[in-house]
């Protein structure tokens, strides 16, 4: 057996896996985030410690036997988070996360500090950025900066309470703007523009290989063996792209979770950071993968049912599984800024075209177009990078929504695959990888791809109707820029 834990923004999950590869069971916990201020985002690293002892708590609990066998454990998280430690191992204050944007001036003065940045990097200076963050902390709160002795991301610190070591994977790595990702190794050039050292950074393995071993303490609390290892893993799309075996040059996929990514595997560090294209290592040696990221994909229609006081299901049933074309209203999804293309973390959502005879269904259906919209300017400038994409497997909460997933292919003009296990795809990838760790399996052999479950394909009358919605859609990100700042 193998157990996969994914530490997400909004819970966690923890799936068992067993030997020929099938989800045996999965257990989760809610996280709650907090915004102090306008821009920031955070959360206590320790929530995170809690939530994840207490998922395999109940993994343990209701399958015993299961979770004794377990030989591998591999982790996968939400990414850039910064967990700052001071010298015995304790955050110093809570964790500044990935779609918190309070450090647009520090990017500025990262690119200004270190013409080099890009190439080394492969990545604009954003916000959500680990790098950019510190240097927000080093000017705001000097005190704690000069306490910092080491920097983890949200899963590297879970691993450290689970096995007492300090360590990253190559994947979550490329997400600080601190490694050299080309060359897979911390960059001393890039530490230094922050003001750290070699010295903050954890021990970096890939993510296939072993890290640690579980703690005894935990090793005895859920009935296992004294030496299960804990794989490297991988930052949560690189981890989802294992579970769906995505693991060759080519294979591209389309994430609706909290935030939203089409991710895209490559055979070579590929950066394209003039269009907001994320270049990252993948978590298998040899590979890189290319992103462009949506910070809010099904969390605007999170934000919707919140606001309407309805569960998102709820506001889905009437529009049925599929829509005749557009919805008058467009809706920009820039809850928390934009990544790709925009990189603007002041952007805002907007709703464009009420009127008052909108009802509720026209506006549900925007915000799943509005999702999709952005979606397709991600498409765009990756294919413009690296060559056409023709088709995605789709995962992530939203990936449960037939209509959602048929809008995609309309908007998208490509086939979009529903899969099995969609929604535990980066916790079925760390599980994946706690048993490469544990065993030294081929790769190929264990990250197969899961089974389709539909196929959804472009409407030619629905697309044309949704080309020209776009093209319209497009204007408003610059014709309300100014509001947004």
């Amino acid at each position: 057996m193998y157990l996969g834990v994914d530490i997400g923004t909004s819970g966690v999950k923890a799936v068992l896996v067993n030997e020929v590869g099938a989800v045996v069971a999965t257990a989760a916990r809610e996280l709650a985030l907090s915004h102090p201020q306008p821009l920031w985002s955070e959360q206590d690293p320790d929530a995170w410690v809690e939530a994840a002892i207490g998922a395999v708590d109940d993994l343990a609990a209701a399958h015993p036997r299961d979770v004794a066998g377990v030989r591998g454990i591999g982790l996968s998280g939400q990414m850039h988070g910064a967990t700052l430690l001071d010298a015995e191992g304790r955050p110093l204050r809570p964790a500044i996360l990935w779609n918190d944007g309070r450090s647009h001036a520090e990017c500025v003065e990262l690119e200004r500090r270190c013409p080099s940045l890009h190439g080394i990097a492969g990545n604009l200076a954003m916000p959500g950025f680990t790098a950019p963050k510190l240097l927000w902390v080093s000017r705001h709160e000097p005190d704690i900066f000069k306490r910092v002795a080491k920097v983890l991301l949200p899963k590297a610190y879970v691993r450290y309470r689970l096995t007492g070591e300090m360590v990253e994977d190559m994947s979550d790595a490329a997400g600080t703007l601190w490694l050299d990702v080309g060359q897979r190794r911390w960059s001393a050039l890039l530490l230094h523009a922050t003001g750290l050292d070699l010295h903050h950074m954890p021990r970096l393995v890939e993510g296939s290989e072993a890290s640690a071993t579980l703690a005894p303490e935990f090793a005895q609390r859920w009935g296992m063996a004294n030496n299960v290892v804990v794989a490297g893993g991988a930052g949560d799309n690189a981890a989802s792209a294992i579970g769906l075996g995505a693991i060759a040059p080519g294979d591209a996929f389309l994430s609706l979770g909290t935030s939203g990514v089409i991710f895209r595997v490559t055979d070579r560090f590929a950066p394209a950071p003039q269009a907001a294209v994320h270049a990252f290592c993948h978590a298998l040696p040899g590979l890189w993968h290319q992103m462009g990221v949506m910070l809010s994909a099904a969390a605007s229609l999170a934000w919707l049912a919140g606001v309407m006081e309805v569960p998102a299901a709820t506001l889905l049933a009437p529009l049925g599984e599929r829509v005749d074309g557009p919805s008058p209203i467009k809706f920009l999804p820039y809850l928390d800024g934009e990544r790709t293309p925009h990189n603007d973390a002041a952007a805002s959502g907007a709703f464009v075209g009420l009127r008052g005879t909108t009802g509720r269904n026209q506006i549900v259906q925007a915000v799943l177009e509005g999702v999709a919209f952005a979606a397709r300017d991600n498409l765009a400038v990756l294919s413009a990078a690296g060559g056409a994409i023709t088709e995605v497997d789709l995962v992530g909460g939203g990936s449960r929504s037939a209509l959602w997933a048929q809008i995609c292919a309309d908007v998208l003009g490509i086939a979009v695959h529903r899969i099995e296990e969609g929604e535990v795809g980066a916790a079925l990838g760390a599980a994946r990888l706690g048993r490469l760790a544990a065993t030294g399996e081929n790769p190929a052999q264990v990250c197969t791809r899961p089974r389709r479950l539909a196929t959804f394909t472009p409407n030619p009358s629905r697309t044309a109707a949704y080309d020209e919605a776009y093209r319209q859609w497009r204007k408003l990100y610059p014709a309300l820029k100014e509001f947004s700042q």
